[in-house]
């Protein structure tokens, strides 16, 4: 009996899959090249989780021959999945509460209409805490105003485009916000909720990679919200991304980073504000009558 027992936990102890470290290496190449992320080598046993799901999918048994698939077409739908798997999306409704009334007081001071990119978008919770919080400080003229959100995983859009969600992803709003803001599902959306129409028009999702050299992006923004993404970068990419940001930046315009973000290294371009809010170094803000 001790035998077979020793024999069953070795048998346990034998990976699904096999991940080499050359595998590892290739992997941690392959991303930081198509979305600017930088994995350490404690994400090891993330990054064996998240993409052995792929490996399922397609009937693949080692790591080595998934990379070879990826390998022969660098266009191929599987890459997107790939970076899908690798992106990690942690996402509430008015995280970081303290940058909302910051908006809202931003909001009535700047010219109409207003405009806001939410660069990293997720499931929605962002842009659309964004909206509300556009509509409660502009009153009838937030009809005009505008939120694109954009994010590199697909998946993610697509679930922040059809704008549902549980009630334990709302639980912590306040009631009138709920009521303002959301239908209570009915029929195969029971127990769950529905962002009202309204507060939909307001935001349009885009697919878009920050490390792209070209962005579909012409005119430029009141705000722009980077929270909680440049975490994922090193320093040098977070300072071309960065640079990138000023010219998409109104006069006026404020700069929203996440809570353990610090943007100061950038240079000259931009200033530090208020708690994780920047605006352009150059071009303090005004206020507008």
């Amino acid at each position: 009996m001790n035998t077979t027992s020793h024999i069953g936990t070795i048998s346990a102890a034998i990976p699904e899959f096999l991940l080499t470290d050359h595998d590892f290496s290739k992997i941690r190449t392959l991303i930081y090249q198509r979305a600017g992320i930088a994995l350490g080598d404690q994400k090891r046993q993330m990054v064996y989780g998240r993409l052995s799901r792929r490996l399922r999918e397609l009937g693949l048994k080692e790591f080595s021959t998934y990379l070879r698939l990826l390998e022969t077409d660098p266009n191929m739908g599987e890459w997107q999945l790939f970076t899908n798997a690798l992106t990690t999306n942690l996402t509430a409704f008015f995280r970081e509460a303290h940058h909302f009334p910051v908006l809202a007081e931003h909001a009535r001071r700047c010219p109409q209409p207003v405009s806001v990119w939410c660069s990293a978008a997720s499931t929605g919770e962002e842009p659309y805490s964004i909206a509300m919080t556009l509509i409660e400080a502009l009153g009838s003229r937030a009809g005009a105003a505008n939120v694109l959100a954009t994010d590199i995983d697909t998946q993610v859009l697509a679930k922040a485009a059809a704008g549902v969600f549980t009630l334990e992803q709302v639980s912590k709003l306040p009631l009138e916000r709920l009521k303002r803001f959301f239908l209570k599902g009915a029929g195969v959306q029971a127990g769950k909720v529905l962002i009202r129409p309204e507060v939909a028009a307001m935001v349009k999702f885009e697919q878009l990679n920050l490390l792209d050299p070209h962005w579909a992006l012409k005119d430029p923004f009141d705000a722009i919200f980077c929270r909680n993404v440049m975490i994922y970068f090193d320093k040098p990419t977070q300072g071309k991304i960065l640079q990138r940001f000023v010219p998409l930046l109104k006069p006026h315009g404020l700069l929203f980073a996440g809570h353990s973000e610090n943007f100061s290294f950038a240079g000259q371009a931009i200033r530090l504000r208020s708690q994780t809010v920047y605006e352009l170094a150059s071009n303090p803000i005004k206020e507008v009558a």
